[in-house]
């Protein structure tokens, strides 16, 4: 299953396979790219704002495009000004071929780094290897997955500890349990994402959408794909707790994609939640700027985007103290954290959130300060230490 070369715009001076990284994105061809997706994208931002080189991109070829060497119109890959390798095969195709360990990359790069598990094997023996591991989650919660997902990530991680030579995770927490798997302690590298990737908030639309759902006035929020493991049933348990004891009955707008595992919002909300979907970034952006407060309780998370994007847009947050996103006990308090099995201490935490205004005003400030610590440039340059140490 040889690859092809998909010739795309290629800044001056490199030329495709002369060396440097190359970086699989393969999860920015999926139609749902999830959080690994945005990793994906805000790392290309931040290399994109970095303005250095050496770095090309692959993936399957542009769904629908023909399976030949030769550009590809409209592919997204290029927007980020790097060189772009597609292979001859379809998304699907591609990453089952790689489980077999067939469809070699292409030869020719000083190193290999794959955003995901999805392990394709190198093109030329001796290339370092390396993936980003974003949590082990189906491990400790039987529902984070399906049962076919649980058994392709238990697969794919045997095939990281057997042919990656460094892993990047994005937290402590990540890290210690990727060192319990069996990956050699020294091999694994803690970036905490950025969370700069959203543009302007767009008002209008958002409150377009508001106004379409029947909310008026103040609300609280909370985003997330809708799937067991981000612990929705219990929020919406502790929301009907809070509600009455708030200043007013605010509603609880859920953002986010349908997910699996019967978490229907939509079918029968409780009474005060409010799902809308999926939004753009700029609507979502424009959620976070009208709310007051924000909350994120899931049974665990990797790192936890949406968190440290709240903060970003000045929101007070209530988070669980398994999404490391939110800080820690030996940082400034920029989030209000709570058991995610604890009803009762998520009902307290929405409501210490949304009325306490020294509370809010503390959580404002520290969450602002650690957003704007956390860039995707950073990541970037993290990620080119992490490969200039290795290659």
């Amino acid at each position: 299953m040889a690859e092809s070369a998909g010739a795309a715009v290629e800044p001056a001076g490199h030329r495709a396979g002369s060396g440097g990284v190359l970086l699989v994105v393969e999860q920015l061809r999926r139609r749902v790219p999830g959080g690994i997706g945005r990793y994906a994208n805000g790392l290309l931002q931040g290399l994109a704002d970095d303005g250095a080189g050496g770095v090309t991109l692959f993936a399957s070829r542009v769904p629908g495009a023909p399976a030949r060497r030769g550009g590809r119109p409209g592919d997204p890959l290029a927007s980020f000004g790097l060189p772009v390798r597609t292979s001859r095969l379809p998304g699907r195709l591609l990453t089952r071929a790689w489980d077999r360990g067939r469809a070699a990359l292409p030869a020719g790069f000083d190193l290999v780094h794959t955003v995901s598990l999805a392990i394709p094997p190198v093109g030329a023996p001796g290339t370092p290897l390396l993936a980003t591991v974003h949590d082990l989650s189906w491990r400790r919660h039987a529902d984070a997955t399906t049962a076919r997902g649980r058994r392709w990530h238990e697969a794919a991680l045997g095939r990281a500890l057997r042919l990656v030579d460094a892993f990047v995770v994005p937290s402590v927490a990540v890290a210690d349990e990727l060192v319990a798997a069996g990956a050699p302690r020294a091999t694994v590298s803690v970036i905490g994402w950025g969370g700069d990737h959203l543009p302007p908030p767009d008002l209008p639309g958002a409150s377009a959408l508001l106004e379409g759902a029947g909310v008026t006035g103040s609300y609280l929020l909370s985003v997330s794909t809708l799937e067991p493991r981000k612990n929705l049933a219990r929020l919406a348990a502790a929301y009907a707790l809070a509600r009455s004891r708030l200043p007013e009955p605010w509603p609880l707008v859920v953002v986010g994609p349908p997910g699996w595992g019967g978490v229907d919002l939509a079918k029968a909300p409780p009474e005060g939640v409010v799902p809308v979907g999926p939004v753009d970034d700029g609507v979502l952006a424009g959620l976070y700027a009208q709310a007051r407060a924000f909350a994120y309780v899931p049974l665990s998370e990797g790192f936890g985007l949406p968190p440290l994007e709240a903060m970003g847009q000045g929101l007070p947050v209530v988070a669980s103290v398994t999404v490391p996103s939110a800080g820690d006990a030996s940082e400034a308090s920029s989030a209000w954290c709570v058991d995610p099995l604890d009803v009762a201490a998520i009902a307290d935490g929405l409501l210490r959130v949304s009325t306490d205004e020294a509370l809010r005003a503390e959580l404002v400030a520290n969450g602002v300060a650690r957003a704007r610590s956390r860039t995707w440039r950073m990541v970037a340059q993290d990620h080119r230490s992490l490969w200039g140490s290795l290659s």
